[in-house]
C-alpha cells in the first residue's frame, strides 16, 4: 500500500511537470521512446522520409549524442559500474543541455521538425529504474522544452531482449537485461504527460508505422497517413 502510494505521487508530480522548458518557435520536436530493441531508428527513418517527401525541413538527432558527454556515456555501456546512479544522471543532463543549446532550441527557432532517438523520458525510465526518484529527475530536466509528441514503441523486455540478441546480433549491454528492462517498462508506464502516445511494437513494422502517421498527423495536419 505505501509503494501504491509513492507511485500515485510520482505521477502526480511528473504530470504537473510535464510542460516546463523553453517554448518551441515553429517547429516541432517528436521523441522517440521505450525499452531497448523496440524498433525506435527504424520508425525515425521511416517517419524522416515522409516528412521530408511532403517538404518539411527534418532533424535527426540522438541521445546520448556524441558529443564530449555523450561519448562518456556510452562509455558506460561496458563499464556502468564505474560511476553512481547520481554521477551517471549528471552526465546525461549536461549531454541534454549541450543537445538543446547547439542543435534543438536553434532548430526550433528555424521552425524545423526533429526527431530524436530518446530524451529526457528515457532517463526518467532508465535512471528512475537505477534507483532514483523518477519525480526528481523531472525536475532537474525543467530546463528541456518539452516534445510536441513522445511516442513510446511498447514491446515486452523478454521480446525486446530477443530482437537485441537475435535481430541485432549484439551482444547487451549494462543496460539492456531483462530484469532491468523490465524496471525501466514500468517507470515508463507510470508516465502521464499529455503528448505521450503508445503505440504496439509487437506488429510489423509498416503496422507500426501506420500508428505512428496517427499520431504525427496530429500535430502536423496534412501529412499523409
Amino acid at each position: 500500500m505505501a509503494e501504491d502510494r509513492k507511485q500515485t505521487v510520482t505521477d502526480k508530480i511528473i504530470t504537473k511537470n510535464a510542460g516546463l522548458g523553453i517554448p518551441q518557435s515553429g517547429g516541432r520536436l517528436i521523441a522517440f521512446e521505450g525499452i531497448d530493441g523496440t524498433g525506435k531508428s527504424t520508425q525515425i527513418t521511416l517517419l524522416a522520409g515522409v516528412l521530408r517527401q511532403q517538404g518539411y525541413e527534418v532533424v535527426v538527432t540522438c541521445e546520448p549524442t556524441n558529443g564530449g558527454y555523450g561519448q562518456k556515456i556510452r562509455a558506460l555501456y561496458k563499464s556502468r559500474d564505474s560511476v553512481s546512479p547520481a554521477a551517471e544522471l549528471e552526465l546525461f543532463l549536461a549531454d541534454r543541455r549541450e543537445h538543446i543549446g547547439k542543435l534543438i532550441a536553434p532548430s526550433l527557432t528555424a521552425g524545423k521538425i526533429i526527431l530524436t532517438d530518446r530524451y529526457y523520458l528515457s532517463t526518467i525510465a532508465y535512471q528512475g529504474a537505477a534507483g532514483l526518484d523518477p519525480a526528481i529527475i523531472m525536475q532537474k530536466n525543467a530546463f528541456a522544452p518539452p516534445p510536441d509528441l513522445a511516442v513510446i514503441i511498447d514491446l515486452s523486455p523478454e521480446q525486446a531482449v530477443k530482437r537485441i540478441q537475435q535481430g541485432r546480433g549484439e551482444a547487451l549491454n549494462s543496460f539492456e537485461h531483462e530484469d532491468y528492462l523490465a524496471k525501466v517498462a514500468e517507470v515508463f508506464r507510470s508516465m502521464k504527460m499529455p503528448y505521450i502516445r503508445w503505440v504496439d511494437g509487437t506488429l510489423a513494422v509498416h503496422d507500426v508505422q501506420r500508428q505512428i502517421m496517427a499520431e504525427v498527423q496530429n500535430i502536423l495536419p496534412g501529412i499523409p497517413a
